[in-house]
């Protein structure tokens, strides 16, 4: 049996990138959460996929959309971070943003964005493997991500040696 500590401990030893995925439903409302488990799965087809806990009542509202937005965090957007990981009934209150092509919501300075339809989700121990098709993206041409490393948040230049 594997303890529950150490393995958060060794697996902390690997740096994560931070995303908000965002999604609008058909009464407009918006819904995000934050994942650190966003990865590239294929590049022919592009694909990509986050796991997203089976507990998560934003993954709940997200999931029968059908469509979602990763946006890649940038360093400088710890707050945003913090804003979509806290339980809130509207996480975009007096919140500026844009939508992708498919009309999901687009985080004002999102280091980069990947606006995507739900390939399929997969039940995995704890969590979910939600899989993307991705329709559309695009990245800002400065800024370093926000990363998470031994339980907490960092700038790429900040990292530990």
């Amino acid at each position: 049996m594997i303890d529950t500590a150490l393995f958060r401990s060794v697996l902390g030893a690997y740096p994560t990138g931070v995303a908000v995925i965002t999604a609008i439903d058909a009464d407009q409302k918006r819904h995000g959460l934050v994942v650190g488990s966003f990865s590239s799965i294929s590049l022919d087809p592009p694909l990509v996929g986050f796991f997203p806990d089976k507990r998560s009542q934003s993954w709940a509202q997200i999931a029968p959309i059908g469509r979602f937005c990763v946006n890649v965090l940038g360093s400088d957007q710890l707050d945003l971070c913090r804003r979509f990981a806290a339980r809130a009934d509207d996480k975009f209150a007096d919140l500026a943003h844009g939508s992708t092509p498919s009309g999901q919501p687009l985080l004002e300075n999102a280091i980069a964005w990947i606006d995507c339809s739900v390939e399929r989700v997969t039940d995995i121990g704890d969590h979910y493997l939600v899989v993307g098709a991705v329709e559309a993206l695009g990245r800002r041409d400065t800024g370093t991500p926000l990363l998470f490393f031994s339980g907490q948040y960092h700038d790429l230049a900040e990292l530990p040696g």
